[in-house]
């Protein structure tokens, strides 16, 4: 899965209006300053929930579909 992708995904598992737009500020914000610039001049909140928002797709990117299972243990499960 592309970055693109797996930020594309990210957001649309994203409910919470509130951290959409926060989120959306922080990436326009990011696109306009510097490498490294926006990280320090973000707040300890700011960080937190980027930190969370990568766990998280780390976690949605590790789970395996169910058909994906069931595709690699077919031959358990026809017995």
């Amino acid at each position: 899965m592309s970055t693109k992708e797996a930020f594309h995904k990210l957001i649309d598992g994203i409910a919470d209006e509130t951290k959409l737009k926060s989120m959306f500020n922080l990436v326009k914000k990011a696109i306009s300053m510097r490498e490294g610039e926006l990280w320090k001049d973000l707040s300890d909140d700011e960080k937190n929930e980027i930190l969370l928002a990568v766990e998280e797709e780390d976690e949605i990117a590790s789970q395996v579909s169910h058909e994906e299972l069931k595709s690699r243990h077919s031959q358990w499960l026809l017995k």
